[in-house]
């Protein structure tokens, strides 16, 4: 696999932002899922698309990587010199769900999971058969320390 490698965690593989100043490696999940908050509908013009990263995301370098403080409990990571969303973090922790289209590699993902889907606009709706939860349900997984 082009920008990919095997290790213990699974496959790692290349990301970057839209100038290049920002490289990392990760090891995704296979599944993807889309955040409709309004939060990430005005950080990226639309739903993010992220994939859970865990703890696995290594920057090249952090020179031009900056974190921005959303909300009580979120963080969002972007290129300084670019601007290009990289990744959302729970504030205090490196659980990290990153931007699925800064992989260089994302034919073999999965388009799984839809989460507030109760803020996702009228405006557009996807085909694929997701799971749905809405901001509530959402909470409540993290609130109590569910993975799914």
């Amino acid at each position: 696999m082009n920008g990919a490698q095997k290790d213990s965690e699974g496959v790692r593989r290349k990301g970057r932002c839209l100038c290049g100043a920002v490289q990392f490696t990760a090891v995704p999940a296979a599944e993807a899922g889309v955040c409709h908050c309004r939060m990430c509908q005005r950080w990226t013009a639309g739903p993010f698309f992220a994939v859970d990263c865990g703890d696995s995301v290594v920057f090249d370098s952090d020179d031009d990587y900056d974190l921005y403080r959303s909300s009580e409990w979120g963080e969002r990571g972007f290129c300084r010199k670019c601007g290009t969303p990289l990744l959302w973090k729970l504030h205090g922790k490196n659980q990290c769900s990153v931007s699925l289209t800064a992989f260089d590699e994302i034919d073999d993902m999965r388009f799984t999971t839809e989460i507030f889907i109760d803020e996702k606009p009228d405006c557009y709706a996807f085909s694929n058969e997701t799971k749905k939860m809405t901001g509530a349900e959402v909470f409540a997984m993290f609130a109590g320390g569910q993975d799914s």
